[in-house]
């Protein structure tokens, strides 16, 4: 077991969707994961908070498909509060 790729991930027995893999199979998709992620900004527009929303509130938006935080800051901006 020197090789990485040989290292086995035991699966979750109570996931009857899981499998056991190994480090080595998981490679590529960490590959293409770290290809996606978006870098620092350079010049950050936006500031990060934590924000209590309602559940429905939450839930109506994200059923809106990805980019649903976007469209909360939209209506919210629409408000003119």
């Amino acid at each position: 077991m020197s090789n990485g790729s040989m290292i086995e991930i035991k699966a979750d027995p109570n996931d009857p969707d899981d499998r056991d893999v190994t480090v080595g199979a998981l490679e590529p998709a960490r590959t293409q994961r770290r290809e996606r992620l978006r870098g620092v900004q350079r010049a950050p527009t936006k500031k990060q908070v934590t924000l209590r929303l309602d559940p429905e509130v939450i839930d109506k938006f994200r059923a809106t498909g990805r980019g649903w935080q976007a469209r909360i800051n939209d209506a919210l901006k629409a408000a003119k509060v």
